[in-house]
């Protein structure tokens, strides 16, 4: 899949792949949530596991991966899935000819007359201080290193149509539901800079429904992204994903009649809980959706490297 506008389109899948997800549907392994000082969130896994080369460069003309790349993902997800089998519980590979480095994987929901992509991507390219080089990379290819921590992303995207042709999805059509979010440029000449306002929405949003004084960073629920409200799981197994799916609903029907009287207050302010148009709303917030994340708990430390990172518990 990439993206090309507001569609994600549908590449290449794999049914090695496929059913090797399913032979191992129903088993659940322990694992913590955590992020990182860069605010990436990754998986601790009881046991390190193995992550392989890759090639780095990949033409993305090419929508059918290489017979080699394509055994190395197989050989690698041979081990990694059972070490975290609900993380793949109901999803389907696909490879993105743009992200050769984040093996791809989706799920589709239907709520009512609407549709949702659940959107996960492992991120397996190599960082200095969350593993151990077995072999080094060369010009063409990622080193091979082992770890206890999984990078991904993990993103419930709401849809306006799935378009299929020939019995196959061709893309994904997201529903966007914010008009725009460029504001402007800042600097001069060859430094001139665009300014966005997506990470203000983002505040907004995941303030709007999070309990007042609850502290979430660097987790953020609700996100801007594909010019839309997104929605980051924690709960990543099939259950999981079902009661967050219910909180984004929820929160669309909530705020969208309100989206353009939000993009207004951000264009010449940023995100505050004093914006009088963040604190209107947030009197209007049914319990129902702030008492999802009264048992979410976000704790700073420092790693074995002395680097600050975050647990989460839920």
């Amino acid at each position: 899949m990439e993206q090309l506008l507001n569609e994600i389109r549908f590449h290449y899948t794999d049914e090695e792949i496929n059913t090797l997800i399913k032979k191992h549907e129903g088993s659940s392994v322990d694992y913590t949530l955590h992020y990182d000082q860069n605010e990436n969130f990754f998986i601790q896994l009881k046991q390190d596991f193995t992550v392989p080369h890759l090639p780095i460069h990949h033409d993305v003309r090419v929508s059918v991966p290489s017979d080699n790349y394509l055994d190395t993902v197989r050989q690698f997800l041979i081990s990694l899935i059972p070490r975290v089998p609900q993380l793949f519980h109901g999803m389907t590979y696909f490879f993105d000819p743009a992200e050769v480095l984040r093996p791809s994987f989706f799920q589709i929901f239907k709520n009512q007359d609407s549709y949702f992509l659940y959107l996960l991507r492992l991120d397996l390219i190599f960082r200095t201080h969350e593993g151990t080089i077995l072999e080094r990379g060369t010009n063409d290819t990622t080193p091979e290193y082992s770890t206890s921590h999984l990078f991904l992303e993990r993103d419930l995207i709401p849809l306006e149509k799935i378009n299929i042709q020939d019995g196959k999805i061709r893309t994904f059509v997201v529903q966007q539901t914010i008009s725009q979010t460029w504001i402007g440029e800042t600097g001069r000449g060859y430094f001139v800079q665009g300014i966005w306002m997506d990470s203000e929405l983002t505040k907004f949003f995941s303030k709007l429904f999070t309990p007042r004084g609850k502290r979430t960073y660097p987790y953020y629920p609700f996100t801007c992204k594909y010019r839309t409200i997104c929605h980051s799981l924690l709960l990543l197994n099939p259950d999981g994903r079902k009661q967050h799916l219910k909180r984004l609903v929820q929160a669309m029907n909530f705020i969208i009649p309100s989206m353009e009287e939000i993009q207004e207050a951000l264009k010449s302010s940023e995100f505050s809980e004093n914006l009088e148009c963040f604190q209107v709303l947030k009197t209007r917030v049914a319990p129902e959706l702030e008492d999802f994340w009264n048992s979410l708990s976000v704790k700073p430390y420092l790693n074995t490297n002395d680097m600050k990172e975050y647990a989460l518990e839920f």
